[in-house]
């Protein structure tokens, strides 16, 4: 039996590939159903644009937090999982079965949030937001976007500490901005104290008991990371995929190309790194990991699958 923490590293290695592996399924079908979202993907003042709306909401989140609205985060997390939900089911099946199970998922996730729900919900939204955004940003707004987002990452983590905050914020929440990775089969998200990663012992009541502290165990039985930091390394992932000239493989169901591969390869490569300074107990920036070891791969990938350097940074169309 591997050890709880190594059971934690697995659980979150699934978590990435079913969502980066759920985007390359949907990223054809997306742009065939019209769901490409700009004129010119390749326009980097795209990239921009998305920053730009992430410190925005960033900023709205932080609000609600501090002036106790807390709720219209949920809502409008719940909301948007559910309509991201719908987007990846209607890629599947009809669009009326499709509207029922997104209504399905975001009802699910508002009564009964338990970590398997919002892990379920997360990957489907996660899958979505990178299929969507892969047809969207081309290569140079996808590099642009990964390299921004890195630093950004870092400097609101180490320097500010806004992003802590954030995270403790939507924690609490319990909704799918973060994956949750149970480190037992016991763990209950409901059960759960948001701010340790402990269960909370309780009375017959349901009331919380000081003196059952003793039987709580100490090691943390879960461990978080934002939905974030998987979907945005993946969208270079279905980007290098959808817009790479490097030839295709023939694989059932999924695009992929050599580039996409790689970049899938070191964002797994990330997160490992990343696992393990999380096991020492300290929250850590995660997109200097994988957004570097995405690109990292996405280069390496294009390198060796012959793709000239003005084609796989995006400049054939500008240079």
């Amino acid at each position: 039996m591997f050890p709880r923490e190594y059971r934690g590293v697995a659980g979150a290695v699934l978590l990435f590939l079913l969502i980066q592996l759920g985007s390359l399924a949907l990223v054809q079908t997306f742009f065939e159903q019209g769901y490409q979202a700009v004129e010119n993907p390749d326009d980097p003042t795209n990239s921009l644009l998305y920053i730009g709306a992430i410190l925005v909401a960033t900023l709205g989140f932080l609000a609600a937090f501090k002036y106790d609205f807390d709720w219209i985060v949920r809502v409008v997390i719940v909301a948007t999982s559910g309509l991201l939900s719908w987007y990846v089911f209607s890629a599947l099946m009809p669009s009326t079965v499709a509207a029922g199970l997104g209504a399905a998922v975001s009802v699910a996730l508002w009564v009964y949030p338990e970590w398997y729900v919002v892990d379920t919900a997360g990957v489907l939204m996660g899958a979505g937001a990178a299929g969507l955004f892969g047809i969207t940003f081309g290569l140079l707004p996808a590099l642009v976007l990964l390299s921004v987002l890195a630093v950004y990452d870092a400097i609101s983590v180490y320097g500010t500490e806004h992003m802590l905050d954030l995270a403790d914020g939507v924690m609490d929440l319990r909704i799918p901005a973060i994956l949750v990775i149970p480190l037992s089969l016991s763990y209950s998200l409901l059960d759960d104290d948001p701010e340790t990663g402990d269960q909370v012992a309780t009375d017959e009541d349901g009331h919380d008991d000081s003196d059952a502290d003793e039987d709580v165990e100490d090691d943390r039985d879960v461990f978080f990371i934002g939905l974030g930091d998987a979907v945005i390394p993946g969208v270079l992932v279905a980007s290098a995929a959808f817009f790479s000239p490097a030839p295709q493989f023939v694989v059932p169901v999924i695009e992929l190309n050599l580039p996409a591969l790689l970049a899938l390869v070191g964002t797994l490569g990330g997160l490992l790194v990343l696992m393990r300074m999380v096991m020492k107990g300290r929250a850590h920036a995660g997109l200097p990991l994988l957004n570097g070891g995405a690109i990292g791969g996405y280069l390496l990938g294009s390198l060796l699958a012959g793709v000239s350097l003005v084609e796989t940074v995006g400049l054939a169309g500008i240079v």
